[in-house]
């Protein structure tokens, strides 16, 4: 706790939310991946919210005056980033899945067919 630095203009909470700002980023990342999985939310929303929230943190959060604005810019920017990247992990992950089941059954084909019984 002695190693944090506090800047100009630095307030109890933007402290608190610059330490805690990845588990806050992933806790909203989380929330928001559940909604798109099931549905309530649609993938391209998340894209376009993705690309405000990073478009807001790069010219407006990284050189803002206020440590408080740039801790929130960054917590927004990377949740839904994450978010944004949960589809294309599932997607991934189900190619993934299929690669190694036709792998299987080319190995059991093969077995059989090379079964000389």
């Amino acid at each position: 706790m002695s190693n944090l630095v506090v800047e100009h203009r630095d307030t109890r909470f933007s402290r608190r939310l610059r330490r805690r700002r990845t588990q806050v980023a992933l806790g909203i990342a989380l929330v928001e991946a559940v909604l798109v999985i099931a549905g309530a939310l649609p993938w391209w929303v998340v894209v376009v919210a993705a690309a405000a929230a990073v478009a807001a943190y790069t010219w407006l959060g990284r050189s803002h005056a206020s440590p408080t604005m740039r801790a929130v810019t960054w917590v927004a920017a990377v949740s839904q980033l994450i978010v944004v990247l949960v589809p294309v992990g599932i997607l991934l992950v189900g190619v993934l899945v299929l690669v190694v089941l036709v792998a299987a059954a080319t190995v059991a084909l093969a077995a059989l067919l090379l079964d000389r019984r």
